[in-house]
C-alpha cells in the first residue's frame, strides 16, 4: 500500500537485521501484553522485560509509549493487508473461490486482534482512524481485483457495484464481529461463520435485481 507522504515516521527504523529482529520481539512483547492486559496497562518497562531488552532499547527506537503504540497498530493493519492479499493469491479460481476464501481471510484477520485492534485505532484518535480506513480500502480493493475476472458470473445489472456491495457486506460482518460483546470464536464456529458469510455474498451476486417497475 502507498504511505502517504505527510505520514510522521514510526520509530527510527532499524539498519541492521539484528536491530530488526529486535524491534520485531518488542512489537510482539507489546501485543502479547496490550492483549492481555489492554493498552492502559501496557508499560514499556513491561514490554522490555517481556522482550528480553532494556528499557533503553526500547527509547533508543520510540520517543514514548505513544509511539510504540502507533507502530503496533501500523503492525497490525500491514499484517491484515497482507493476509487477506495472500490468501486471495491462492484463492480457486472462480467468483464462489475468492469470496470464500476472502470471507475466510477477513474474518480470521479481524478475529485475531479481537478487542485489541478497536482499542489501538481509539486510542490514537483521527490519525489512527485514517490509517484505518486506509487499511479497509486496501482490502477492498484486493477483493474487487481478485473477483474481476469473473465477473461474467455476477448476474445482477451492474456487476462491479455489487462486488462494491459485497466486499462492504463482508467487511462490515467481519468488523462487528471484531466489537462486539459476545464475539463468534473457535475455530470451529469462525470457519462455519466464514462459510455463511461467504454464501451469503454469493447468493447476493448470482441473483438477479429486484423488479422495481412491478412496484411502481
Amino acid at each position: 500500500m502507498t504511505e502517504e507522504p505527510d505520514r510522521p515516521p514510526l520509530y527510527r527504523e532499524p539498519r541492521q537485521a539484528r536491530s530488526a529482529a529486535t524491534l520485531a520481539r518488542v512489537l510482539q512483547a507489546a501485543e502479547e501484553i496490550a492483549s492481555s492486559t489492554g493498552l492502559e496497562e501496557m508499560t514499556i518497562s513491561g514490554v522490555a522485560e517481556r522482550a528480553g531488552v532494556s528499557v533503553g532499547t526500547i527509547y533508543r527506537r520510540f520517543d514514548d509509549k505513544e509511539q510504540l503504540v502507533t507502530a503496533l497498530a501500523e503492525r497490525m493493519l500491514e499484517r491484515r493487508e497482507g493476509y487477506v492479499a495472500e490468501r486471495l493469491r491462492a484463492a480457486e479460481p472462480s467468483l464462489s473461490g475468492v469470496m470464500d476464501t476472502y470471507a475466510h481471510a477477513l474474518l480470521q484477520s479481524f478475529a485475531e486482534g479481537n478487542k485489541l485492534f478497536p482499542e489501538l485505532l481509539r486510542a490514537r484518535g483521527a490519525k489512527a482512524l485514517d490509517r484505518g480506513a486506509q487499511a479497509i480500502t486496501e482490502i477492498h480493493r484486493l477483493l474487487i481485483e481478485a473477483a474481476t475476472p469473473y465477473a461474467d458470473r455476477i448476474r445482477r445489472s451492474d456487476p462491479q457495484a455489487a462486488l462494491d456491495a459485497a466486499a462492504r457486506a463482508l467487511l462490515g460482518a467481519c468488523f462487528h464481529n471484531s466489537v462486539r460483546p459476545d464475539p463468534i470464536i473457535g475455530e470451529v464456529a469462525l470457519r462455519r461463520y466464514a462459510d455463511e458469510l461467504g454464501d451469503m455474498a454469493m447468493a447476493y451476486l448470482v441473483t438477479l435485481d429486484r423488479d422495481h417497475t412491478a412496484r411502481s
